[in-house]
């Protein structure tokens, strides 16, 4: 997809990371995955990012990836699909040459392995990775790849196909410079854990879409929150926010690296199980399970009597 028509679709509605379904030797089950993306597709997501960070890249191996990419691209229909890519340049070079070939109509940079860096080589890694495709790149902004306005403003003129710009920090401040002085050059995620509970603030600073994880088991609650919130429906937004997510993100709060391992549960707990999260992350306990169908259960109970 040409870089310009990606950005696009990716500005243009609500965003979702399919996760990674594995089989009960910890394997990637195609199956299972073709058919949840398929599921996924029918309910409108603008674009859908395989192998990105609900997708568990940081346990897939690079060989898989191509794997997890065509499965997407051929259970998704027209619905676009951008792979991640990551880790050191080289690699991420490696991993970005062969999603593209796999079929990927966009990548999503996501940070490098383990260092911290000065913004010029973090300004290098992302150049030469945009450099070596021809497909759009969004660059994640998130822990040791925080890139300032004025690093986001020379890649924008040396990379054509740079094309997104993700934030997972949660510095509005920051997200407000790099938007006001951007404009429209690019186009601007969302990309915080469960982001419906910073979206509002975000829609503020101009960021006007959003990558949503529980799109994966409530994907018409994450439509219906998303259309609320553009349409400036403040009633429905407080009451799922009440109803849902404030309790939602009480339950991923437990434990580190739940803000994956909820997702998986939560289609377990809707009869669609994708199999198990891979080290070093954990699953969630049967009582934490509990408590996750009561939420799902009570968030279409009030579903059901408001129609």
């Amino acid at each position: 997809m040409d870089p310009n028509a990606i950005k696009k679709a990716v500005g243009d509605g609500l965003l979702s990371f399919p996760v990674t379904h594995f089989d009960s030797e910890n394997k990637f089950n195609e199956a299972a995955y073709r058919d949840h993306v398929n599921w996924l597709a029918g309910f409108d997501a603008s674009a859908l990012f395989a192998a990105g960070g609900t997708g568990e890249f940081f346990s897939l191996n690079p060989a898989e990836i191509p794997s997890v990419i065509r499965a997407a691209k051929a259970a998704a229909g027209k619905t676009p699909i951008i792979s991640g890519t990551g880790y050191g340049t080289s690699l991420a070079i490696d991993i970005a040459r062969a999603a593209e070939k796999a079929g990927a109509d966009g990548l999503l940079l996501l940070p490098p392995y383990l260092m911290f860096a000065e913004q010029a080589g973090l300004v290098a890694h992302v150049k030469a990775v945009c450099q070596s495709v021809g497909i759009g790149v969004i660059v994640y902004n998130r822990d040791n790849a925080i890139l300032s306005a004025d690093s986001i403003a020379q890649l924008c003129d040396a990379c054509p196909n740079l094309i997104g710009f993700k934030d997972g920090v949660g510095d509005v401040d920051r997200v407000i410079e790099i938007t006001t002085k951007i404009g429209d050059r690019l186009v601007y995620v969302g990309g915080m854990p469960t982001h419906e509970v910073y979206a509002q603030a975000y829609f503020a600073a101009g960021v006007t879409t959003y990558s949503s994880a529980v799109f994966n088991f409530v994907p018409a609650l994450s439509q219906r929150f998303y259309k609320a919130l553009r349409a400036g429906d403040q009633k429905t937004v407080d009451q799922i926010l009440k109803d849902f997510f404030f309790p939602f993100v009480a339950l991923r709060n437990r434990k580190k690296g739940y803000a994956v391992s909820i997702i998986k549960a939560g289609l377990q707990v809707i009869g669609r199980d994708p199999g198990t999260v891979r080290a070093p992350l954990t699953n969630l306990t049967d009582e934490e399970l509990s408590v996750l169908r009561s939420i799902v259960e009570a968030n279409d109970q009030a579903r059901l009597a408001a129609e």
